[in-house]
């Protein structure tokens, strides 16, 4: 949908716009992040000059934001003017908008923290205590740094918001699609099952054949991600994965 819509606007946005994206995610066949799909379309023939890109990326669930309870966010973009003005329109008394210029980094980790919330997810429906939440999170977060670093990001921004703190808040709430989604999963039902009781889209299950594609082509291992990727596309038993 992020491609046909760009290309549905590319005749109407102007020269220099900022753009914000929210959507989260990375298309399959190119492997591209949001901005960069964005970014390939406005670039067509007849598109706009000099759009300037910036992803909103975060701990920010919309339940919440709606309440005016106190949330942060981060503004990426690596032009730090454009990121600067999107931390002031979006900063007020209940958000604090942070900026930093490793927009990939931002971006992927809000793509597949997706991933690993699912496999906590599953390990909260089999039973597991805290003690297995904390670890999946712990370790789950290092897979998804080892990949950022394989492609070029920041090291640091994994340790940020957009980072461990949004896998921390989609790992741990029940506002989260892909936690309950995995609950439901480790209680036994299909994935097929869960998705259709949760409601909504799962965005870590759509996320999963570009993840393994990823750590395919760097070379990183990513077990944690592997190991839900055996259990929701490839009929894996939970009990016997997360074991």
């Amino acid at each position: 949908f992020v491609r046909s819509t760009a290309a549905k606007a590319r005749p109407y946005v102007a020269d220099g716009q900022i753009i914000v994206d929210v959507a989260k995610g990375i298309e399959p066949d190119t492997l591209y992040t949001m901005t960069e799909i964005l970014a390939d379309e406005l670039n067509k023939e007849g598109g706009p000059k000099g759009v300037r890109l910036v992803a909103l990326s975060g701990p920010t669930h919309a339940e919440e934001v709606a309440l005016d309870l106190p949330t942060t966010i981060v503004s990426a973009s690596p032009d730090l003017e454009a990121a600067e003005v999107v931390q002031e329109v979006f900063s007020n008394t209940c958000m604090r908008v942070y900026t930093n210029p490793d927009i990939k980094g931002v971006e992927l980790s809000g793509a597949l923290k997706n991933v690993i919330a699912l496999g906590v997810g599953i390990s909260t429906g089999l039973g597991y205590g805290d003690n297995a939440r904390a670890a999946l999170i712990t370790r789950g977060i290092a897979e998804i740094a080892r990949l950022g670093v394989a492609m070029g990001c920041n090291i640091h921004t994994f340790a940020g918001l957009a980072g461990i703190g949004d896998l921390i808040v989609t790992a741990t709430s029940m506002h989260s699609r892909n936690n309950r989604a995995g609950i439901l999963i480790g209680k036994g039902e299909s994935p097929e099952q869960a998705v259709k009781e949760v409601g909504m889209v799962v965005e870590g299950i759509n996320a999963l054949p570009a993840a393994m594609e990823l750590a395919e082509k760097y070379h990183v291992e990513m077990p944690i991600a592997q190991t839900v990727n055996a259990i929701v596309k490839e009929g894996m038993s939970a009990s016997d994965a997360l074991r």
